[in-house]
């Protein structure tokens, strides 16, 4: 068995998470520190290309002058945690639920969040002890899924991933979602006000 309960920690400061997709090392960095500015401690970058591992690279080394944490995305593959591991990410994200990867990744010391979409991957996935769970695509499940999901599966803690900003994700964490993953939201300053609303103390949020 695995587990990555270790994302407790990392995600104990705010429910909003950022990803960093294909923006190259310049881009990447500076949306970065919109997020670290912002509030939101926790950056997903996912890495498909060597721009994406250099890019990981550079954010890993700036995040850990300002005590945040980096993770990578998109882990698909073994060649995937490798180039994670590398690059100093400090868990791993996936679409898709691979036991694999995932103990591939916590042998690295890596916490893996598996990506699910059905009652089965979720079932499948806390049997192996894994109880922070991506929600994929969230956009397309919708909220009424997480909140389905929380009947049979209390333990299971959902971040979503997919479409989501500054319009949706309150939504979301109201049906019980952990924590959004925000994307391009982070570039569009109309929806930067509203973001940083959901950091607020006093925002709505849902744990379990």
């Amino acid at each position: 068995m695995v587990e990555n309960a270790q994302f407790s920690e990392i995600f104990n400061a705010a429910p909003l998470m950022a990803i960093l997709r294909g923006m190259g090392v310049e881009r990447s960095l500076s949306v970065a520190t919109t997020a670290w500015d912002l509030g939101i401690d926790v950056i997903e970058l996912p890495i498909q290309t060597p721009d994406d591992i250099e890019a990981l690279r550079v954010v890993v080394r700036a995040a850990r002058e300002r005590g945040k944490v980096v993770g990578a995305g998109t882990i698909v593959s073994l060649e995937h945690v490798r180039q994670a591991a590398d690059a100093g990410a400090e868990f791993t994200v996936s679409p898709g639920f691979d036991l694999e990867v995932v103990r591939a990744s916590s042998d690295a010391g890596m916490p893996s969040m598996p990506g699910v979409a059905t009652a089965s991957e979720v079932q499948l996935a806390l049997k192996e002890g894994l109880t922070w769970l991506k929600a994929f695509p969230a956009s397309v499940l919708g909220t009424e899924w997480i909140t389905a999901m929380h009947g049979p599966f209390p333990q299971a803690t959902f971040v979503t991933t997919g479409g989501m900003n500054a319009a949706n994700a309150g939504a979301f964490l109201r049906a019980g979602a952990r924590v959004v993953a925000i994307g391009s939201a982070l570039e569009d300053p109309s929806q930067l006000p509203n973001l940083a609303a959901l950091l607020e103390p006093a925002a709505p949020s849902a744990g379990n």
